[in-house]
């Protein structure tokens, strides 16, 4: 064994002389241990708040969609997208019809999104799993249905079991505005058949309706607003996306499902790392507690390194024994931190004792975890080299300055 390192074990666990020394350095390894737990259990929650908002986009959301670089329609049905229909990647393909439109029941009206579809969205998106009421079905024969967010159900007070339909209001193409609302906009009478839940800003957001109903409703004719694409098993997300950019050209924009929120994404991502470097900085001032052991420790074992410089000791030797020292300290707190932070996310994923609060309203009951092998490996990382510089700072200085004493 390296005779730096063996010395500076037996010091790591030996009594010293100065009962502080070995308090110092019990709470050192403690501070060091704590901010590790903390970056872990800290970084594993945004992980995990980031998985479940993705799984909740991907019910709504398909895997790429395809909208026009300038303009608002296009036809979905030339050749382009016809080779599209027949790509062996490709499972599903749906024609999309989305504007805004003003919804009254009884003496409510709100502003929502309609979002007219084709029949096998449910298929494209899984969105018919993230219906709390009713049933997801926009066509029974000759009959159309609506499905709705729960925030516009909310602000419209409008259930499934409604007298009187919901009436949805559209100006007219080319017409100026009238004195009566019969004459200026487009009106279209609809009940819903399933009320679903995803996201806040979906749900206030969202009204999904058959896509004949959309077109006639917003005087679309057979053009579409966009196009959504469902891929197979095992297809490559990117290089489909690419194939289908060159295949259209400039004139349209493919989106994954991803970089439909790209900001939401990005700032998710941006909040994760600020709270990385937040706790970063808080285990740099809980490192300070490595400075103030090695120092008291070198300043108690200035014999030592008398005794070791006449058995014919050199400068190299005596640094590497303090320099061990101080990095065996945060050693052993990374490693009982990263140990008690994979734990207990471990048990939150698992058993999820801690709850959110809220009384069962949200979509989960219990904070979401999600651990991710490179966040251990990066917060690992940087509690030992914290350590690592701490320790260096003071050993540099006393040692070489106690080393020149006992030279004289």
């Amino acid at each position: 064994m390296n005779l730096s390192l063996y010395i500076a074990k037996r010091y790591l666990f030996s009594k010293k002389r100065t009962n502080l020394i070995n308090i110092i350095s019990a709470i050192s390894v403690a501070g060091m241990a704590i901010g590790t737990m903390g970056l872990i259990i800290g970084l594993s929650g945004f992980n995990g708040f980031d998985n479940l908002i993705k799984s909740l986009f991907s019910s709504f959301d398909a895997d790429l969609k395809i909208t026009l670089a300038e303009g608002k329609s296009f036809d979905a049905r030339s050749h382009e997208f016809i080779d599209l229909r027949n790509s062996t990647d490709i499972l599903f393909f749906s024609e999309v019809v989305e504007d805004n439109a003003l919804l009254r029941y009884n003496n409510r009206q709100v502003l929502a999104t309609i979002k007219g579809v084709s029949d096998n969205y449910a298929q494209m998106t899984g969105l018919d799993t993230m219906v709390i009421e009713g049933k997801f079905e926009l066509q029974d024969g000759e009959r159309q249905y609506a499905v709705m967010g729960q925030g516009v159900s909310y602000f419209l007070s409008a259930g499934l079991n409604l007298i009187d339909p919901i009436n949805i209001y559209v100006p007219q193409k080319g017409r100026r505005s009238g004195l009566s609302i019969e004459g200026s906009f487009n009106q279209g009478s609809i009940y819903p058949s399933g009320i679903f839940s995803v996201q806040q800003e979906l749900d206030t957001k969202y009204v999904l309706v058959p896509i004949s109903f959309a077109r006639e409703i917003f005087e679309m004719g057979e053009k579409a607003n966009s196009v959504e694409l469902k891929l197979r098993d095992g297809a490559d997300t990117k290089k489909v996306q690419e194939a289908v950019a060159r295949k259209l050209g400039s004139r349209f924009i493919v989106k994954t499902r991803y970089q439909q929120h790209d900001y939401l994404y990005k700032t998710m991502q941006g909040e994760k790392y600020a709270v990385y470097l937040i706790l970063i900085l808080i285990l740099i001032i809980a490192s300070f507690n490595i400075v103030g052991s090695l120092t008291m420790l070198i300043i108690d074992k200035k014999e030592d390194i008398a005794i070791l410089q006449s058995m014919g000791a050199d400068r190299h030797l005596i640094r590497n024994i303090f320099l061990f020292e101080g990095w065996s300290v945060s050693l052993l707190g990374a490693i009982i931190g990263t140990c008690l932070g994979v734990a207990l996310c471990q048990a939150q994923i698992s058993y999820g004792f801690v709850k959110l609060q809220g009384g069962g309203s949200f979509i989960i009951d219990a904070y979401p975890m999600k651990i991710i092998s490179l966040d251990i490996l990066l917060v690992f990382c940087s509690v030992v080299l914290i350590g690592f510089l701490a320790a260096w700072l003071p050993v540099k200085h006393l040692s070489g300055k106690f080393f020149q004493e006992n030279s004289e």
